[in-house]
């Protein structure tokens, strides 16, 4: 079998691999990545790209829809779904081209085929190419998948996982989600916007649990408000074909029937099938790759980057783990820090979230409180007609640090970067408060948060003294 060596191998080309192996190799090592789908991993294929451009258009429906509110008349919409499918798959493609041509503008020599240790410095490719790699340094980026569940597995026709239900081309009448996390609200609102009867299923007291009480209250009440079904603290025992539909088995209730049913229940990260025991890296009881804060695994010149490693399953947290890896690779120390990761998810309203909630922050030990301020009070807001929502700034009352933050809105996702910048470099609700922010902007909004949170609000009444 013909044999290559490279300086660095970097098994994986998602968000976090093809990060990695170009900033290893802006910095003269040669690099090769090893890839046995499709480039860009699940995050540019079935993840991040596909979800948010399908969400673009019914945003747009939605848009539409409030035309009328603008002095703006437009008449009957309709739209064609196999279209808005189309040009998924069109987005997709061109970013798809795009890193390629990326990647090999820095000299990175791309492996087609599936990447298997032979050793501690040796990864066999099996697939459109065969042959041996070796390198000093080996990056492990193999990403996640849809957790499939053995009651209920996915068949990928009327049991859909968030890969499948990417690929379909006519809307069902009626779609059930078992999963009130943030896979499973985004495509509630997605098929909620294009006219389906959205019900999600959630075993939890509450829709979006991890988020915080006051995320998953104002989202339980925009659902509702929207009319998409919530039914909590209901626990799917199966999942059959009934009819032209299906029939879900629920502990204690009547079956609940559907036209179709999307599990999004979790993921899994994919350790298996690697030859990880013949490089000797060790495992989790759970099967993910163990690191430390430099994104070594146990063994020396081995790094894992990304969901494999169980730490944080986002696509921007698996960029910054990569280029902590290749830093360190190339004589760089640096060390990754979770205190300032953002996530959003993009329902209607949007959300967005960084930090702690004020429940974690009181129970690691803090004296917390928070500022809030609702977008009814933003001028800017009332001007869009985009009022529904609010900020939230968590601070430490003893120091005012910022510890955290909330965003649930228009642009959420885009505000939630000026409260990271805060964070990551543990600046003060005082430093947000003395920042001019422009007017009229929805950033005004953090402004106003981080002066209720000082009890000192200029655009809310005061606080009642107790």
């Amino acid at each position: 079998m013909e044999k290559k060596k490279f300086d660095i191998i970097v098994i994986g080309s998602g968000p976090g691999g093809y990060v990695a192996a170009i900033k290893a190799a802006q910095n003269g090592r040669t690099v090769a990545i090893v890839e046995k789908n499709f480039l860009g991993g699940s995050c540019l294929n079935v993840g991040c790209i596909p979800t948010k451009t399908l969400l673009a258009n019914a945003h747009m429906m939605e848009k539409i829809k409030m035309a009328e509110e603008y002095g703006i008349s437009v008449g009957s919409v309709s739209f064609d779904f196999a279209k808005m499918k189309t040009r998924k798959d069109q987005v997709v493609e061109k970013i798809r081209k795009s890193l390629g041509g990326l990647l090999q503008s820095n000299k990175i020599t791309i492996f087609q085929g599936k990447g298997e240790f032979v050793s501690p410095t040796e990864v066999k490719v099996i697939g459109a190419d065969n042959l041996l790699l070796e390198a000093e340094n080996i990056i492990i980026a193999t990403g996640s998948e849809p957790l499939d569940i053995p009651a209920f597995p996915c068949d990928h026709t009327r049991i859909l996982n968030s890969s499948s239900i990417l690929e379909l081309t006519k809307l069902p009448k009626s779609l059930a989600i078992i999963g009130g996390g943030y896979i499973g609200c985004e495509f509630a609102t997605l098929y909620h916007a294009l006219g389906v009867k959205v019900t999600i299923l959630e075993a939890l007291p509450t829709i979006l649990a991890l988020q915080g009480k006051a995320v998953a209250t104002v989202m339980t009440n925009a659902f509702t408000k929207q009319g998409i079904d919530l039914k909590t603290n209901v626990f799917v025992e199966g999942i059959e074909h009934s009819g032209n539909g299906v029939s879900i088995k629920l502990r204690g209730a009547d079956p609940f029937y559907a036209d179709l049913a999307l599990v999004s229940v979790g993921r899994k990260v994919n350790s298996s099938n690697l030859g990880l025991e013949k490089a000797g890296v060790k495992l989790s009881d759970k099967g993910m790759i163990v690191v430390n804060s430099k994104m070594q695994t146990s063994v020396p010149g081995i790094y894992a980057i990304g969901d494999v490693t169980g730490q944080v399953l986002l696509a921007h947290v698996a960029s910054h783990q990569g280029i902590v890896a290749a830093s360190n690779i190339i004589g760089r120390p640096l060390d990754m820090h979770y205190n300032a990761v953002p996530a959003v998810i993009f329902t209607t309203p949007e959300i967005a979230t960084v930090g702690m909630t004020l429940e974690q922050a009181k129970e690691s030990g803090y004296d917390a409180t928070i500022g809030q301020f609702p977008f009814q009070a933003l001028g800017k807001s009332i001007a869009t007609i985009e009022t529904e929502g609010f900020t939230e700034v968590v601070i430490d009352k003893k120091t005012g640090q910022i510890l955290g933050a909330q965003a649930v809105g228009h642009d959420a996702a885009t505000l939630i970067a000026e409260i990271t910048l805060a964070i990551n470099n543990e600046l003060t609700a005082e430093c947000v408060a003395d920042t001019i922010h422009a007017h009229p902007t929805v950033a005004e909004a953090w402004l106003e948060a981080a002066l209720v949170a000082l009890e000192t609000p200029i655009h809310l009444p005061p606080r009642k003294k107790r």
